[in-house]
């Protein structure tokens, strides 16, 4: 009867086990403090802690990968992972394309971080990385747009004199011009693009975005995003 009961408990475990959703999570792993690659060569940071509790929420398995920023879209579409979570902000021009889940962080600023206070961010050269909403801005806005894959070489394109300044969210430019000493600031004001941070999905996943909808607001209900943001934004980012 032992031995009975004992199959019958490993048979739930295994059958619970192999029906658990797997779910393929892809970052860019270059963009600090919402996503990075730490020491061991993991995916690291406020999205990497958020992903993973969202996932243990819905009872979902989960796995990561990264992917340049700029096929990161298409790479979706294709069926290469299942859900962008990379500080992407929720946008109309994006939501014509994927869909996207309740945000996760709230509507930043974008902001022109310069070499100096006199930058000329209106016709000037200004770097942003390539298919962002803030390049989509600096496009638009008369200056001349100088785009790089990457979120770090737009900044060492200013203080390599290529640029006269970045323009790029806020909070991630905020380490930056903190670190500096005072030889990059942030000139002109603020500009407010988007709809928050999302995770991005393809618009047939309905099931998907339900469950991850599901966790978000369970998260926000009970503090607990707001204590990630705290933690890995050093008390300076945005909360709920």
């Amino acid at each position: 009867m032992k031995k009975l009961l004992l199959a019958t408990v490993v048979l739930a475990m295994t059958a619970g086990f192999a029906s658990a959703q797997v779910v393929r999570l892809a970052t860019e792993g270059a963009y600090p403090p919402f996503n990075f690659i730490n020491d061991k060569g993991e995916v690291a940071g406020f999205e990497r802690e958020l992903g993973d509790e969202i996932c243990k929420r819905a009872a979902l398995e989960c796995t990561w990968t990264t992917n340049e920023w700029d096929s990161i879209i298409p790479n979706l579409q294709s069926g290469n992972y299942d859900a962008i979570i990379a500080g992407m902000s929720i946008t109309d021009e994006r939501s014509k394309v994927i869909a996207f889940s309740d945000n996760y962080y709230p509507p930043t600023a974008s902001a022109y971080l310069a070499a100096s206070a006199d930058a000329d961010i209106k016709t000037g050269v200004v770097a942003a990385q390539v298919s962002t909403i803030q390049a989509a801005y600096v496009a638009e806005s008369g200056a001349t747009l100088l785009e790089f894959p990457t979120p770090d070489e737009t900044v060492a394109a200013v203080r390599n004199g290529e640029a006269v300044a970045v323009f790029a969210d806020k909070d991630y430019l905020r380490p930056f011009a903190d670190e500096s000493n005072g030889a990059l600031v942030f000139v002109g004001e603020d500009v407010a693009i988007g709809s928050g941070i999302g995770i991005g999905l393809r618009q047939s996943d309905t099931e998907l975005k339900a469950k991850f909808d599901t966790a978000i607001k369970s998260m926000k209900a009970d503090g607990s995003i707001n204590a990630l943001i705290d933690k890995n934004f050093g008390g300076k980012g945005l909360k709920f």
